[in-house]
């Protein structure tokens, strides 16, 4: 077969009905020169049995880990044993939606930017249904100008959607669980200046139970101490940009952030000024009022206004 153009690395644990419907999906594409590497953190011999059992016609590189490395420290790994060109990180949970989906991919690196992503429908698996997903050219534009507006909404999607070059050595910042891919995302985004999107659904995700959006989303101990993170990396610049400002209005209002302490909790002690005087603001209104979708916007509009005439942002 030669050497891989591409490197479909998957980040693999137990989960083993989800793994099968990939593994499937790639035996299907009709594009071969790709390698799979699978990354195993499970507990148990459920996937290597599962290896055992089959007979794919693709070379498969498989790394048990253990103990297990937990996530995201389990993408990286995977990433690192790639041989390819390019790389194709995708979650044992999601697929491939047709089998040409790999072509498409492989076709898009011809564009230039080392950094590609696509369409995807999200397929919920409780009722089995779709919900495709799709952004505007200019929403990546204004992503481009500010990378931080990712942070008001992830318009590039699930790293399953993309596939990069392997010159960029940007890894999973492994404090990280929630907004683990967004960070990844802005640091590749300042570094690259330059993405290709193709509109097409090329993947189809798997939304269920078992994800960790279900135990992480306006989880006070969860995202406080990641967007210190994102303060300490990054500062507080990007908020001159009121969407970004927005975004972070609203990481306090949903997590219940009412005060200093309620900051300085989860082990870090220094806040800036601007996101303290948001949180001194929403502490004199209830959980009630500020859910209000227009009554919240026309607090943080005031709260925007009054960081920047006081120079905290």
């Amino acid at each position: 077969m030669g050497q891989p153009f591409i490197s479909i690395c998957i980040p693999a644990y137990k989960r083993l009905p989800f793994l099968t419907r990939l593994m499937n999906s790639i035996a299907e594409q009709t594009y071969t020169q790709f390698e799979v590497i699978l990354s195993d953190d499970s507990d148990d011999d459920t996937v290597s049995d599962y290896l055992k059992s089959v007979n794919f016609s693709f070379p498969i590189h498989y790394y048990k880990n253990s103990p297990s490395l937990g996530t995201p420290a389990n993408w990286n790994f995977a990433v690192s044993k790639a041989n390819g060109d390019w790389i194709k990180l995708i979650h044992d949970d999601d697929w491939f939606a047709s089998k040409d989906s790999l072509q498409e991919f492989a076709d898009a690196t011809a564009q230039g930017p080392k950094f590609i992503y696509s369409a995807y429908s999200n397929y919920l698996e409780s009722d089995q249904s779709n919900q495709l997903v799709q952004h505007k050219r200019t929403a990546i534009i204004d992503v481009l100008k500010q990378p931080l507006l990712l942070l008001s909404e992830n318009i590039i999607g699930p790293p399953s959607v993309t596939l990069f070059h392997k010159s960029i050595l940007e890894k999973y910042d492994e404090r990280m669980k929630w907004r683990v891919d967004l960070e990844y995302y802005i640091r590749v985004l300042q570094q690259e200046k330059e993405i290709y999107h193709i509109p097409k659904a090329l993947i189809q995700v798997g939304v269920s139970e078992s994800q960790v959006t279900n135990y992480c989303i306006n989880i006070p101990s969860v995202e406080i101490p990641e967007g210190h993170i994102l303060l300490t990396k990054y500062g507080t610049a990007p908020l001159k940009n009121i969407i970004v400002f927005d975004a972070w209005w609203r990481i306090l209002r949903n997590c219940g952030i009412r005060s200093n302490q309620d900051l300085t909790q989860f082990g870090d002690s220094y806040w800036p000024p601007c996101i303290q005087e948001m949180t001194h603001l929403q502490s004199k209104f209830s959980t009630q009022q500020l859910k209000n979708g227009v009554y919240s916007k026309i607090l943080m509009t005031y709260s925007y206004i009054q960081n920047y005439i006081q120079g905290k942002l």
